[in-house]
């Protein structure tokens, strides 16, 4: 069935298109919860895309996704197991089968062979697709670092890595063919699958999108599905009516003044990255370490900030900054300080069929001190026990404005408000001025214990990163035998 044919009596198209293998496929009559991976293994029998954790984060089931975007063609690697099937419309989806031609592989699968890079064979698909998907990107000589990092999210339990990224930077060097793929052609208006009992809606425009959600408000609005996903493969959550916001014109867009960044709520964490990090290393390096490569290339920061988790790392970052939110109902737009938006544990001041559409971060000014601290059990691709941010005025070498948030500490993302009052008019160069904002942490936070830390730990860590903030601001060396607090604060 061609895209024209599939539309229904409102002019929405009621299949989605893709490019898969060298042709255009229409597809209708799915469920809304189908994830790309069930897709691949069931109806199309390419098994090739293993399925592995099915939560994101091993990057076995890694795939491909080839879009056409302005300036050029991107290769998004995202990850099959969490993505649901209605994703891909628009896209081009290449997969392990799709690279070798003519029996000849393809550079990186040369190279991976050629340095002994596979053992068990498991992981090797996904890792294979992340590494086709840096090469793709026109890198011909990738350093070992980027290499890494494109592989934070591919987890193997058999090579230790060392032949694997040697054969990543070799297959930068080899020689590239003629582009292959070229991405799919985007197909205009509103998508809908399904009917009003049970759905997966793709809205064009804002006003389709503020229309459908305000007559379908328990409706689950879908942005890149990091989160989401696990509801259906871990939750078992039959979710039937469904609203992705992929598609909808100008609610990725992204607006930079001198004083402030504008992002919208469908701007992915990729797209997002290199601007937050403009405004400070720390916040660059927070969002490095944002889950993984393909975490990045589908999460969005609307989605990050709606999910209200208390353990999101964007969230106290951006309360620290002074980031105000937007949100719309129908017409209507209402705009609130990021930290006003959270309100208990999974719980957001968001009234029904209100989305969040979009957040603005001031950039810093003159004066003002920023840092951030990620605190988890592994360096990469690991959910946070403390995030902290702090955002200092500072003038004369004393504080004349802070905030303080932090994540994991509580049951939403928080300001530490009592701490902050100390912290006002403490003096860099008098440590004996930071007691106050030290202590009070106690008074603003009590953490609970969970596998990832216990509260003791999570209370011992958010002071020290107060404290490594202040001396680093200060301007002088760390001095690792005063991070732990007297004894007798530790219960």
């Amino acid at each position: 069935m061609s895209s024209s044919d599939a539309q229904n009596a409102d002019g929405r198209r009621t299949a989605i298109n893709f490019r898969f293998r060298g042709r255009d496929v229409d597809l209708a009559g799915f469920a809304p919860r189908t994830t790309l991976l069930d897709w691949l293994r069931i109806e199309q029998g390419a098994t090739g895309t293993k399925e592995g954790c099915g939560e994101g984060d091993c990057g076995a089931c890694t795939v491909v996704l080839v879009r056409r975007r302005e300036g050029g063609v991107s290769f998004d690697p995202v990850n099959a197991c969490i993505l649901l099937l209605g994703q891909i419309d628009g896209a081009e989806l290449v997969t392990i089968e799709d690279l070798a031609q003519a029996g000849e592989l393809h550079p990186v699968q040369q190279a991976m062979v050629e340095h002994h890079a596979s053992q068990c064979g498991f992981c090797t698909p996904g890792i294979v697709m992340s590494l086709f998907a840096l090469h793709e990107a026109g890198d011909r000589a990738p350093a070992a670092v980027a290499v890494r990092d494109q592989l934070a999210g591919n987890l193997c339990r058999c090579t230790g890595y060392r032949p694997i990224v040697e054969a990543a930077i070799a297959a930068g060097a080899a020689p590239r063919g003629e582009a292959r793929w070229t991405g799919a052609a985007m197909t205009p208006g509103d998508l809908f699958v399904g009917d009003d009992t049970q759905f997966f809606a793709a809205p064009a425009s804002l006003n389709s999108l503020a229309s459908l959600y305000m007559e379908h408000p328990e409706a689950t609005v879908l942005a890149g599905g990091t989160d989401i996903g696990l509801w259906i493969t871990k939750g078992l959550q039959d979710m039937r009516k469904i609203i992705w916001l992929g598609r909808v014109a100008g609610l990725g867009d992204i607006a930079e003044s001198e004083t402030a960044l504008r992002l919208g709520a469908g701007a992915t964490l990729a797209a997002a990255m290199p601007l937050l990090h403009a405004i400070h290393s720390d916040l660059g390096e927070v969002m490095r370490r944002f889950g993984s490569v393909q975490i990045r290339a589908s999460g969005t920061v609307g989605g990050s900030l709606a999910n209200g988790s208390p353990i999101g790392d964007l969230a106290p970052c951006l309360i620290a900054l002074g980031a105000t939110l937007e949100l719309r109902r129908g017409d209507e737009i209402r705009q609130l300080p990021l930290e006003d938006f959270f309100l208990d544990y999974r719980k957001q001041d968001r009234r029904p069929g209100e989305f969040v559409s979009a957040v603005s971060v001031p950039k810093l000014g003159a004066g003002d001190e920023f840092r951030a601290f990620k605190v988890t059990k592994r360096i990469d691709e690991d959910i946070s026990a403390v995030l902290a941010a702090f955002c200092f005025k500072v003038e004369s070498r004393r504080i004349g404005a802070a905030r303080i948030a932090y994540g994991g500490m509580a049951a939403t993302p928080a300001r530490a408000r009592m701490s902050e009052g100390f912290a006002v008019g403490a003096r860099l160069d008098d440590e004996k001025t930071w007691k106050g904002a030290l202590t009070s942490l106690a008074l603003d936070f009590t953490p609970l214990s969970d596998q990832r830390a216990s509260a003791a730990y999570r209370s011992l860590v958010a002071r020290n990163l107060l404290l490594k903030a202040l001396m680093e601001m200060r301007g002088m060396p760390l001095d690792e035998t005063r991070i732990a607090p007297p004894r007798e604060t530790v219960s």
